[in-house]
């Protein structure tokens, strides 16, 4: 392979440099911002220097860090590394100047960059704030490195101590090589990467079989970029698909399995009985005729297909063809496994397997998906037997959950069923939703440290008529897949599981289970109020608040917090202010683009909720 390049900037007696330029497979260009002349007349910069060249390393004078792409050629940008150690402005520069020389400096770095390079920034203790630095500086006072390496389009993967002692040769000096030398003690070395672009969300229509009618759908903006993951297919190595392949084989070896993972269709028709309406993503479909903007995958169009439906159906005319109407987007799996049951083409004894993803609004939190991959089990067992079949399905369920925790953090969970009456833990929105969609006798619970408490990632139920027979009664499970991969493999916010940077899923080869190390650490977070009045005599649909937030954001919004609700006395008209904060788990936000985004905000829920802003 070629030597890696790595580019040295601000060196001020070149001894860093001179450390480096022996490594093998490693090109060395040192520069500094100072002329030759003056570089050389410090102590031991001149050996370096002679040292640097007789290894064959560049070494380049007068380079302003905030100007690289000036100093090199096309062909010599690609830098694989560059380093930057205490960068300062000079003399009492205060943390202001220092972050707009941070700030400028990323956006150099980002025009000379290798795709796959590093920065590394070193800072004296406390400078860069972050909760790394110990003693930790108050945000305002320190040179928030991240946030402003952020606005440049790079996140901080890593950070570790600067051990200026290990590097042999290197002696520190101060801004410019003054006699008074920067205190390394504590200091921190900080590794940067490049960010993942922001995601694009250009319209994405799905074109499908409506009985006999080909129709399009255009796909919800908020799923855009989740609809055709395909996370449960033969060749992905995602965490979800081995959690589900892992419980399948479990399952398999106490009873008869059949796996029923394609034909089962997106739409769903009519209304969902139980079920709040705010919850689902709905859509109209349109003649095949109509524009479309983008086309989806061939397995996508199959995967949506409709054999058939009622005779009941509801039909309105666009561009003179009748097309169904009230469709919405999958919400569950249950309804499949119902229209197997009554197909009578569910032999006792043999469980049934449906997994897919499914489609839910909901409020924003780091556990609450508009979209997750479902793992829906169904047996029909003998009358009188069912307690006992349940109580061997859930201990298998347990047994491998249990083994696959323990394999990847060598802890034993806590996993516990629990009544539904009288359930004592509040429900998480994947236990509320499940509550409209039917009875529910169980509740799967799960809890890792730091909370051992557990949270709801399966329920239970039992349908006695179902089936229509006297003899017979049916049992299902359902589980969160996306939840317990979150839980099994120490991922802390949902949204790292559609991340489409390729190091999540380098992190798991071949489907090994691991702990999941974050890429990109303590990623800045931005926080805007918005104020409004709710239109009188109107229930203000706060699902929709969250859903548009999610829309406008890219789902980089972390959460939505009511403040105040104020009630004018007189007129009895209502206010609400919401603090939305702003902060991605996976790419770099800036506070420009996170304050853009709150204006979009601000507009959208004008437009179309109805409220005046304030």
């Amino acid at each position: 392979p070629p030597p890696r390049r790595v580019l040295l900037l601000g060196e001020g007696n070149f001894s860093f440099a001179a450390a480096l330029c022996g490594a093998q497979g490693t090109h060395v260009v040192a520069t500094c911002y100072e002329s030759e002349e003056e570089a050389a007349g410090r102590g031991g910069a001149a050996r370096s220097i002679r040292r640097l060249r007789d290894s064959g390393a560049e070494v380049v004078f007068s380079v302003d860090c905030t100007k690289l792409k000036e100093y090199f050629l096309p062909g010599k940008r690609e830098f694989d590394r560059i380093y930057f150690n205490f960068p300062h402005c000079g003399r009492k520069a205060g943390v202001v100047k220092n972050r707009e020389l941070l700030a400028r400096f990323f956006h150099s770095c980002a025009e000379v960059l290798a795709e796959e390079g590093e920065v590394h920034v070193a800072l004296c203790n406390g400078q860069g704030g972050t909760p790394a630095d110990q003693p930790r500086r108050e945000w305002h006072n320190s040179w928030q490195i991240v946030a402003v390496a952020a606005g440049a389009g790079f996140i901080l993967s890593d950070v570790h101590p600067f051990k200026a002692e290990t590097i042999h040769g290197y002696k520190c000096t101060g801004y410019r090589s003054q006699d008074k030398s920067f205190c390394v003690e504590g200091a921190l070395n900080h590794i940067f990467t490049r960010s993942t672009a922001p995601v694009c969300f250009t319209p994405v229509s799905c074109k499908t079989q409506l009985g006999s009618q080909k129709v399009s759908f255009q796909v919800p903006q908020v799923l855009v970029d989740k609809i055709d993951r395909g996370f449960l297919e033969v060749n992905s190595s995602h965490p979800v698909r081995t959690i589900k392949e892992k419980l399948s084989a479990g399952l398999s070896q106490a009873f008869p399995l059949q796996s029923i993972n394609s034909g089962l269709p997106l739409l769903h028709q009519g209304h969902p009985d139980g079920v709040c309406h705010s919850s689902v993503f709905w859509i109209t479909p349109s003649p095949e005729e109509a524009p479309s903007t983008e086309e989806t995958s061939q397995r996508l169009a199959n995967a949506a297909l409709f054999s058939h439906f009622g005779q009941d159906t509801d039909k309105n005319v666009q561009g003179g063809c009748p097309v169904p109407k009230l469709f919405y987007l999958r919400p569950s799996l249950l309804p499949h496994a119902q229209a197997i049951i009554k197909k009578g083409a569910f032999p006792p004894g043999t469980l049934h397997v449906l997994s897919g993803p499914v489609f839910r609004k909901c409020r924003i939190t780091p556990h609450s998906m508009p979209v997750f991959h479902e793992m829906l089990v169904v047996l029909a067992v003998g009358r009188g037997t069912e307690s006992s079949c349940i109580q061997m399905l859930v201990e298998n369920i347990k047994t491998t959950v249990s083994s696959l925790h323990q394999g990847v953090s060598g802890v034993k969970p806590s996993i516990s069923l629990q009544e539904a009456t009288g359930f004592g833990t509040e429900l998480n929105d994947f236990a509320a939703f499940e509550c409209q969609l039917g009875e529910i006798q169980h509740f799967l619970c799960m809890g890792t440290e730091p909370d051992p408490s557990g949270s709801c990632v399966g329920v239970i139920r039992t349908a006695p008529d179902e089936l229509k027979s006297s003899e017979l009664v049916v049992v299902s499970a359902s589980l969160n897949l996306d939840l317990l991969a979150m839980l099994l493999c120490g991922i802390s916010d949902w949204r790292m599981l559609w991340t489409p940077d390729r190091r999540f899923l380098g992190q798991f080869p071949e489907g090994e289970l691991r702990l999941f190390k974050s890429f990109s650490l303590y990623p800045p977070s931005f926080q805007h109020d918005v104020s409004f009045w709710v239109p009188d005599g109107e229930e203000f649909d706060e699902v929709a608040f969250h859903t548009l937030a999610r829309r406008v954001s890219g789902e980089t919004v972390l959460s939505i917090q009511l403040r105040d609700s104020f009630q004018q006395p007189g007129t009895g008209r209502r206010s609400l202010c919401y603090r939305v904060t702003f902060q991605s788990c996976d790419r770099a936000l800036g506070c420009r683009e996170a304050a853009e985004m709150q204006l979009r905000f601000r507009e959208e829920i004008q437009q179309h909720l109805g409220v005046t802003l304030r």
